[in-house]
Formats: C-alpha cells, sequence, structure tokens
C-alpha cells in the first residue's frame, strides 16, 4: 500500500480528501549536511563591518630612538602635561590602533554546492513530517490529528484573521501560541539597544502556493511559498523538526520541486528507511541479539 496523507478541512477539523505522500518524506535525515548548509547560507546575510583605517593612528607621536633606554614605540610631544612621552598609534599603547584592523574585503560570502543545499533542503522537509523531532522542538501536538498535517487549499482564500485564529482553534494550534506569548524572555547582550528586546518564537510554519496574507499580523507565525522554500525558516538554529502546515496545492507540488528522486514503489519502497517504524525495527529481538556488548574497560591512548 502506497503511504497517504489526510487532507483536513479548516472549518470543522475533519479530513475531506486522501493524497499521496510524496517521496522526499521517505529520505534518510542527513543533519550534519544541514548544519553546514545552514551555517553557510546565514554567512550570507551577513553586512560588512571595519573600523576606521586611521583609527589609533592620527597623532603626531614619534620614536625617541636608540639611546634612552626606552622601547623604539612612538610616543607623543608637548611638555608640561600628563600625556608627554607616552606612547601612542601602536597596539600595545593607550588609545593605539587595534593588531590586525578589520576590513570590508574580508570573506564574507560563501558559495553552497547546489547538490548539497538541495540534500540539506530534503532533510528540513522529511523532519517536518516526523513527530518525535517536532516534539523535541517544544511543539505541542496533542491536538493535532496527523503529521505531516495538510489543510485544504481553500484556507489561502481567506482574508480575516478573525477566521483563521477560528481554525487554529479547531485545531489546538492557539494554545501553544498563547503559552509562548506569556513567556516573554529578554535578549542578552547589546540586542537590547538594537531593537531586539525580547528574544522572537518562531511557531509553525506555513507552506502555501498563491497567497496568505491574513497570516501577516499573528506573532510568531511565519509562512513561504512553495517554490521558493528557505532553509532558514525550516530549520531555523540549524535545528531540524519544525511544525510545518501545508496547504494541498503546496504538499501536491513537492514532488515536482524534486524530479530526481525515484517515485514510490513497490520496488524501491524497501531502500528507504520508513521513520515512522524506526522504533519497532531498532527494539525488535533479531536486532538487539546481534548487537555488541558495551566495553567496561576503556583503554587510554
Amino acid at each position: 500500500m502506497e503511504n497517504r496523507v489526510n487532507v483536513y478541512s479548516y472549518k470543522t477539523g475533519y479530513p475531506v480528501d486522501n493524497i499521496p505522500l510524496p517521496s522526499v518524506f521517505l529520505l534518510p535525515l542527513r543533519t550534519d549536511l544541514l548544519k553546514f548548509v545552514h551555517q553557510s547560507i546565514s554567512k550570507n546575510k551577513r553586512q560588512p563591518y571595519s573600523v576606521n583605517s586611521v583609527s589609533g593612528t592620527k597623532t603626531s607621536a614619534k620614536s625617541w630612538g636608540p639611546g634612552r633606554a626606552v622601547a623604539r614605540v612612538p610616543r607623543v610631544p608637548g611638555s608640561g602635561t600628563h600625556r608627554n612621552g607616552q606612547g601612542a598609534v601602536v597596539n600595545m599603547c593607550r588609545g593605539g590602533r587595534i593588531f590586525g584592523p578589520t576590513t570590508i574585503w574580508r570573506k564574507w560570502h560563501h558559495k553552497i554546492n547546489k547538490n548539497q543545499r538541495h540534500q540539506a533542503l530534503m532533510t528540513a522537509i522529511a523532519a517536518s513530517g516526523v513527530t518525535p523531532l517536532i516534539l523535541a522542538r517544544g511543539f505541542k501536538l496533542t491536538d493535532i490529528p496527523e503529521i505531516p498535517f495538510v489543510l485544504e487549499s481553500s484556507w489561502e482564500s481567506l482574508c480575516k484573521i478573525k477566521e483563521t485564529i477560528k481554525t487554529f482553534e479547531f485545531l489546538g494550534i492557539d494554545r501553544q501560541l498563547l503559552e509562548k506569548k506569556k513567556k516573554k524572555t529578554s535578549n542578552p547582550g547589546k540586542g537590547k539597544m538594537r531593537n531586539r528586546k525580547f528574544k522572537t518564537y518562531h511557531g509553525p510554519l506555513v507552506i502555501y502556493e498563491k497567497s496568505i496574507r491574513f497570516l501577516r499580523n499573528i506573532p510568531s507565525i511565519q509562512f513561504c511559498h512553495i517554490s521558493s522554500i528557505n532553509l532558514l525558516k525550516l530549520a531555523p538554529g540549524g535545528h531540524v523538526g519544525r511544525f510545518v502546515i501545508w496547504t494541498q496545492s503546496s504538499f501536491l507540488k513537492l514532488e515536482s520541486l524534486f524530479p530526481y528522486l525515484e517515485p514510490q514503489t513497490e520496488k524501491n519502497k524497501s531502500n528507504h528507511l520508513n521513520v515512522l517504524n524506526l522504533d519497532s525495527i531498532i527494539n525488535s529481538s533479531g536486532l538487539q541479539e546481534n548487537i555488541r556488548q558495551e566495553s567496561k574497560s576503556l583503554k587510554h591512548f
């Protein structure tokens, strides 16, 4: 039997359709590759910065030369003052330049291999269909009927936020949003002076096909178009397992995004590890009998 997913109504919360599960959800999880690609992508949005090229050097200090039993660093003139004879310009002196001044022509952006980027994206999508990984991120799925969670395409035609909140009440998503909203924590560091006083909570991610403008004023909810899926939104911080809400049209379009994947058939179904049966496979008696016992004698080299 082919794996299938139910499509739920946004008005009642009951299933209205049944569609096949895309092959991308059956791929192995390459979290090591995802963290590497996520780090490289996050570097590409940095703004170049550097210190002023003349900072610490705008002084008339000159070295006294050898023969005075003092270091040959530039020294400030001005007899009769406390500043007279003090070192300047060099990095070990007060008010001097820094060692190795930063420059704006540093390598800020990183090129990412296309195949690695696609593999990381597929890992993030496949991890969004694993319930234990979503629970590990702190999402509460007690009222969510199924993972991956797909809503009917007519949900994109809503216009008011009030209607969207009713949908979230049917599905139990509004509870975790309200709980996270109460737990406001202050942001450490200088971010408080840069309009980042509180930590932002990343709630569910909605992936759509046409329009979903009614979600833009709801805090902690992000949305992304199916043709431009962002790895930074699917795996914030490089950690997999974000709770994703799909619309039916966007969910069906996943197969066209990755056409090089083999379609799910009886022949190649055994090549993929079904994450839903992972617990039963690990705890099976045939596998547990062949596991090597833990060695108690440690060897130090």
